[in-house]
């Protein structure tokens, strides 16, 4: 079992856990730390913690010792030192010509680099940038390129509320924040009223998430019928932070919007509510009956079916065209091998099926045979297409 620490570098920066090494220290002492950048200065924000070091991914660094009056008195040193490099940097930056914003300066703690953090809407070319402030600094320097929301975490500001912005105050890292955050919060989407100083959708819009994410989850949707002390209706709208529900009833030709809270609705899928809140307040049911016309229409069509089906006439017997006729022609069953044979009621000159057309006095028919000679028996039944095919099969046996 090893002591942790926790380790602030930078106000309000990110918290790094530490091996304490034996050493008693407090929140608000100052100690020396092994990290990646070397040894640096840093304030106890987090007291001792007995905690268990396989469970770590990656080993703990080891606290070197408390930090003394020369190495307090150093820190301050640097920090004057970085603003006098930041004013260096601005000119220089300015004499290239580079399009960057410069943030922040930070000096090493045993003076090996200095960092320059600035931003940038893309990438920037400063290798010449960098040969220049090598020459007047005479050590390592490093240029970072951060984001608008660190940037805003350096600098400080207040936000919408009138009040110093969260990041720079106690948030240690930044959380995801979504616009469906921001919808299920019922805000209004105009990026000006969520957004923060950075131009980011603000932090705070993840405070609250998790308390509308679980009342939402007991509350009706919107839509759905639920029954209040005063009748059944559909849900109109909902208010999370009071937890009330918004139900228009309807009372004849008028309808109302009230609002009742999450106690007094219940839903119509719990039955035991359901069969209680109907014996306090009796809920006029919808049945699905059709009108009695529509019932006698049924009936009637049922039986023109069953007429037809047992009065059907004769395939060679003409088919009568008045309006209750063409009615049962409508469900007329077709026989198995026979075609159904659709009659239009408003002719008068088509013969009934299977009858032989009659030619008029003194004129023959078409492809019938000269009065003189003698025509077959179904001659009646063959049309110019009948004689055609019997001249073509001639020809055929002839050529043969």
């Amino acid at each position: 079992m090893a002591k942790l620490i926790g380790v602030q570098f930078q106000k309000n920066g990110k918290l790094y856990y530490f091996d304490a090494n034996g050493f008693e220290v407090k929140p608000g002492d100052y100690v020396i730390v092994d990290t990646a950048r070397g040894h640096d200065l840093g304030e106890v924000t987090m007291g001792p913690r007995e905690a268990d070091e396989e469970t770590w991914r990656s080993p703990l660094k080891k606290t070197i010792r408390i930090a003394t009056e020369q190495d307090i008195q150093h820190g301050v040193e640097n920090r004057q030192k970085e603003k006098e490099a930041f004013s260096v940097c601005q000119k220089k930056i300015a004499e290239h010509k580079l399009e960057m914003k410069l943030v922040s300066v930070e000096y090493a703690f045993d003076n090996s680099k200095i960092l320059f953090f600035f931003t940038a809407n893309g990438r920037v070319d400063f290798r010449a940038l960098v040969k220049d402030l090598a020459s007047i600094f005479k050590m390592r320097i490093e240029l970072r390129q951060i984001g608008v929301r660190d940037e805003a975490k350096m600098l400080g500001g207040l936000g919408p509320c009138g009040r110093p912005i969260c990041c720079g105050t106690f948030l240690d890292q930044f959380q995801p924040v979504s616009i469906k955050m921001a919808k299920e919060q019922n805000l209004s989407l105009n990026p000006t009223k969520i957004s923060g100083v950075c131009g980011r959708l603000m932090c705070c819009l993840k405070y609250e998430q998790e308390h509308y994410e679980m009342t939402r989850k007991k509350m009706p949707k919107i839509g759905r019928e639920v029954i209040t002390p005063d009748g059944a209706g559909p849900v109109t709208d909902l208010n999370i932070v009071k937890e009330t529900v918004f139900v228009r009833l309807t009372n004849g030709d008028t309808s109302e919007i009230k609002e009742y809270p999450l106690e007094a609705v219940t839903r119509p899928q719990e039955p035991q509510q359901w069969q209680e809140s109907v014996k306090k307040h009796p809920v006029r049911e919808e049945k699905d009956e059709l009108p009695d016309e529509t019932v006698i229409i049924e009936e009637t069509e049922y039986a023109i079916r069953e007429d037809a089906a047992e009065e059907a006439p004769a395939a060679d017997a003409p088919v009568p065209c008045p309006d209750r006729e063409r009615n049962r022609a409508k469900f007329r069953k077709g026989v198995l091998g026979q075609p159904v044979r659709r009659e239009n009621p408003n002719r008068t000159d088509i013969p009934a099926a299977g009858a032989a057309p009659e030619p008029e006095k003194g004129k023959a028919g078409p492809g019938a045979a000269p009065a003189a000679e003698t025509a077959p028996a179904d001659t009646g039944l063959k049309g110019a297409w009948a004689d055609a095919l019997e001249k073509a099969i001639q020809a055929i046996s002839q050529d043969k």
